[in-house]
C-alpha cells in the first residue's frame, strides 16, 4: 500500500508542475494570462470558515496568505488527484502505464473546477458567468489534458 501511495504522490506532484510549466508556455508565448492562485487560496481561506460558494472571491475579506494558501492548495490538490488515481488503477497500471486512463482521469477532474471551485469563485457553473466561458471551459480541458500527460509521463519515468 505505501508504495502505490508514494507512487500516488510523485505522480500527482509530476502532473501538477507539468501543468504549471503548460501555464508558463502559454503566457510566454501565447499572451495567456498566468494562473493566479491567490482568489483560490482567498477560496481556500473561507471554505475553512464554512463558506463554499461567493457572488465574487474579489468582495470576500482578504487573507494575507492567500497567494501561499492558493499554491499550496493547488499542489495538494494535484497530489490528492495522484494518489486517487494510484489507488484507482492499482500496481498493474504502474507497471504498464497507458495514456488513456489517466486522461479520462484528468477530464473527469474538470468537473471539480466547473462544479465546486468556478462557482465558489463567483464564476458560475463551468465559468458561466465568465465574459468568455467557452474560452475558459476549452483551456480548463487542455490544463487537465496536460495534467493527465503528467500523470501518464511521471508514471513511466518512475518505471
Amino acid at each position: 500500500m505505501f508504495d502505490i501511495l508514494w507512487r500516488g504522490l510523485a505522480i500527482g506532484a509530476g502532473a501538477t508542475i507539468l501543468m504549471d510549466l503548460w501555464s508558463i508556455v502559454l503566457a510566454k508565448f501565447f499572451g495567456q494570462p498566468p494562473a493566479n492562485w491567490a482568489p483560490v487560496g482567498r477560496w481556500f481561506w473561507h471554505l475553512g470558515r464554512g463558506k463554499v460558494f461567493h457572488d465574487s472571491i474579489a468582495d470576500a475579506e482578504p487573507y494575507a496568505g492567500e497567494l501561499a494558501l492558493g499554491w499550496i492548495g493547488h499542489y495538494a490538490v494535484g497530489i490528492l488527484y495522484g494518489i486517487v488515481f494510484a489507488l484507482i488503477m492499482g500496481e498493474a497500471w504502474f507497471a504498464a502505464p497507458t495514456f488513456l486512463p489517466a486522461w479520462i482521469f484528468g477530464i473527469v477532474t474538470v468537473g471539480a473546477g466547473w462544479f465546486l471551485l468556478q462557482p465558489g469563485l463567483g464564476l458560475g457553473w463551468a465559468a458561466s458567468r465568465h465574459p468568455k466561458p467557452n474560452k475558459v471551459r476549452c483551456f480548463n480541458l487542455l490544463a487537465h489534458t496536460v495534467f493527465a500527460l503528467g500523470l501518464y509521463g511521471t508514471a513511466l519515468i518512475l518505471g
